[in-house]
């Protein structure tokens, strides 16, 4: 009845089908070796076209930058583990990735989602991930162009 009031879908060369759902335009992105739910910052009329470049780049920018937040999510394990080993932490219910190498710890990481919003102003691409030592917890890649910017300790995937 009121299907005039639905946004036309956005299709994109690269990231394929776009549809209009809340606040943002949703489709899905080929990271690494999965396929992700995509959330893309945009008006009703259309993605911004700065968050569909964002988004279209994020395949490339994480495969460059996976060592950097590989290294983040080896520094966000290290206080986990040091508690685990004192005792004073529960152990997971499966082994903790090796600390001495961080390129390791992405048997212990899934991702989740990814998105290209405004944040502080900013436009930034996020990767959800979900890490088997912090269960209560999504974390979330951030970056802002082609640089990792930070390893947010809580966020709610899109």
């Amino acid at each position: 009845m009121f299907d005039f009031l639905q946004a036309r879908p956005f299709v994109d060369a690269t990231l394929g089908e776009l549809r209009r759902s809340g606040r943002r335009w949703r489709g899905r992105l080929r990271l690494g070796a999965g396929d992700l739910p995509l959330a893309i910052e945009g008006p009703r009329r259309g993605p911004d076209a700065g968050a569909l470049a964002a988004a279209r780049d994020l395949p490339r920018v994480w495969a460059q930058q996976a060592d950097a937040v590989a290294r983040a999510l080896a520094e966000h394990l290290a206080p986990y583990r040091e508690a685990v080993l004192a005792g004073e932490s529960e152990a997971p219910r499966t082994p903790l990735p090796s600390g001495s190498d961080p390129a390791s710890i992405w048997a212990s990481v899934e991702l989740l989602s990814a998105s290209v919003t405004l944040l502080d102003g900013q436009l930034m691409s996020e990767v959800a991930l979900a890490v088997t030592w912090d269960e209560e917890h999504t974390l979330g890649a951030r970056f802002h162009g082609a640089a990792f910017v930070e390893l947010n300790g809580s966020i709610r995937p899109e």
